[in-house]
């Protein structure tokens, strides 16, 4: 049960001329905790949890137009909108919701999640363990994409929402927004799906598996127990997030950033060949991955690229995704890009396909654009548009109203 009432964690909410159009404007997060044990698929039990969130948006009566976001690896509950008093703190995916955008905050009821294991308020290894008070560690217990599922369905409970419009997410985020599908049939009227795959690849499984041994093998690491250490293994940490970086950037996209332009020799002259970092490209990843190792963590880094891992919904139907399908009542909206390779169109195809032949509702979009598996996050008209234009679809439905696009002004 839940033991304890909503807390603010930090910030005002607010209203400012200054902010961007189409902004929800200042947020703050919130903290629920739970103190009923949470089951986990590998058998063990975490005792109790808390769980970071932020809404945006009004729940209308019935609570029909409720909308969970589940975010990928290194995001948070931290969608949309701004903290006060914060630079650069604009939420992941603030492009994508808001008032008049196409998961439109004027109609619908926004929720975003952090999830258990995570680093961004959450319980997490970071945390203190219920009985000896110190960081979880190297003890947190292992996770799956379901077991997130289930605490997010327990915040749905909390909050009153036995339906969700539509449960939606890029990356990682489209894995869960799967599995509720599946896991959660009754609870999911749409099922939104971007940049994912119903299972990663035995290349995705590698690179994965480098990262980790970047962190495993840092000597800071200690066994995952660095917290009483006083330090991080950002060495490892930052070699991690260099590896993911580099999948998740087309090449194209690499080539026009950066070439093969070499930067200017050093004080002395020489370029140190084999040692200093020579190309624009070196020094954009060692900045990408020295700026993860302070803000992220180690072990939430381990554990959430073992739940990507651990992801295939089919394995229960021996291989078999349409069998996994069979049950879902969800209508759905699958989305790729072209350049992903992390994720490729043919992974969510797959996806489809599965759909299809089990006779299920589903829209499928595979846009032109050259920005790789990073494209889920950025701004692209096409994309936008047919994420809106489901939305639109969505909201006919429940009756919440039309939109007209010139203005963003809602009609009755």
């Amino acid at each position: 049960m839940v033991t304890s009432s909503i807390k603010t964690l930090e910030g005002s909410i607010s209203c400012s001329p200054e902010l961007p159009q189409g902004s929800v404007g200042y947020v703050r997060p919130q903290s629920l905790f739970f103190d009923e044990p949470l089951p986990l698929s590998s058998g063990q039990v975490l005792p109790s949890y808390t769980l970071a969130f932020e809404t945006y948006g009004q729940l209308n009566a019935d609570a029909s137009n409720a909308v969970l976001i589940c975010h990928a690896l290194n995001a948070s509950h931290h969608v949309a909108g701004l903290y006060e008093n914060e630079t650069k703190s604009t939420g992941w995916w603030d492009n994508m919701v808001g008032p008049g955008k196409a998961v439109d905050t004027d109609r619908f009821f926004v929720i975003g999640v952090n999830n258990i294991g995570s680093c961004f308020g959450s319980t997490g290894p970071a945390s203190p363990h219920p009985i000896t008070g110190k960081p979880w560690g190297a003890e947190f217990p292992v996770l799956t994409v379901e077991d997130w599922v289930l605490a997010q369905a327990r915040l749905a409970d909390y909050l009153g929402i036995e339906k969700f419009a539509a449960v939606m997410g890029g990356s990682l985020g489209g894995m869960q927004a799967l599995s509720w599908a599946i896991s959660c049939p009754e609870r999911v009227a749409n099922c939104v799906v971007i940049a994912s795959t119903p299972r990663l690849s035995a290349q995705n499984i590698a690179f994965n598996e480098v990262a980790r041994s970047a962190i495993l093998s840092d000597p800071q690491f200690h066994g995952g127990n660095y917290y009483e250490h006083g330090v991080v293994p950002q060495a490892g940490l930052a070699v991690a997030r260099m590896v993911g970086h580099i999948t998740y950037q087309s090449d194209t996209v690499m080539a026009e950033k950066f070439g093969r332009t070499q930067r200017a020799p050093a004080e002395d002259g020489g370029y140190h060949y084999g040692y200093g970092v020579e190309f624009e490209v070196e020094s954009y990843l060692r900045y990408q991955g020295e700026k993860f190792s302070r803000y992220f963590d180690a072990n939430t880094y381990l554990i959430i690229t073992r739940a990507l891992d651990y992801f295939d919904p089919a394995r229960p139907y021996q291989g078999d995704l349409n069998k996994a399908l069979e049950g879902v009542q969800a209508n759905f909206l699958v989305v790729s890009f072209t350049t992903d390779w992390r994720f490729s169109p043919e992974r969510s195809r797959e996806i489809v396909q599965a759909l299809l032949k089990n006779k299920h509702r589903v829209s499928y979009a595979e846009i032109d654009a050259p920005h790789g598996h990073d494209a889920f996050l950025l701004e692209d008209a096409r994309y936008h548009a047919v994420v809106q234009g489901y939305y639109d679809q969505i909201a006919a439905t429940l009756g919440l109203g039309t939109r007209q696009r010139t203005t963003g002004v809602l009609a009755a």
